[in-house]
């Protein structure tokens, strides 16, 4: 194994546990007893919602920097666009954090539900779409390649993006509606 595959083994467990961790938090967050109104983890993460989302927008912006500067995996179509929406994340969150400003979700959400759309979008073709070159364009750069593929396929460029979008919002969720009903 090459220092890519470690890398996108690293990737892709961080990407496992971040969807795992992020349904508990909606299931907590939404399906709990009312009666049980405090809770450890969502206490946690409403406290350190900040910080969290910052550290999680800021990988989520360097790691697809590192596929395509540094290793050389040009992005398609649908990454560039996705990139559009996730790169001026980590500045808006590092500010928020600097000031301690919880109404950064007013601005966030935004950009988070649009490349979340266009990442749902860019994985149902990449995992469902068959052979189709649809919608990358076939004279170019295709998020067919499959340039990362592992865990028996599941974890893919396109799932890596769709996992920072989906936990972004998690966390987005847990900060504006935990706090309300407290």
């Amino acid at each position: 194994m090459n220092s890519i595959d470690y890398l996108n083994i690293f990737l892709g467990s961080g990407a496992i546990l971040l969807q795992i961790l992020s349904v508990i938090a909606l299931g907590l967050l939404f399906f709990r007893p009312r009666e049980n109104r405090k809770n450890f983890y969502l206490d946690f993460i409403d406290k350190h919602f900040l910080i969290l989302v910052f550290l999680i927008s800021l990988a989520a912006s360097i790691f697809p920097l590192v596929y395509s500067e540094i290793i050389h995996f040009i992005p398609c179509y649908l990454c560039w666009w996705q990139r559009v929406f996730m790169f001026p994340l980590p500045l808006m969150f590092g500010v928020a954090l600097w000031y301690k400003d919880r109404k950064v979700i007013r601005y966030a959400l935004p950009l988070l539900c649009v490349g979340f759309l266009i990442s749902i979008y860019q994985n149902f073709f990449y995992y469902f779409g068959g052979d189709s070159n649809l919608p990358c364009d076939a004279s170019g750069v295709s998020c067919y390649q499959h340039l990362v593929s592992v865990f028996g396929g599941y974890i893919s460029i396109p799932m890596l993006a769709l996992t920072a979008f989906f936990t972004l919002l998690t966390l987005l969720a847990v900060a504006h509606f935990y706090k309300k009903e407290n």
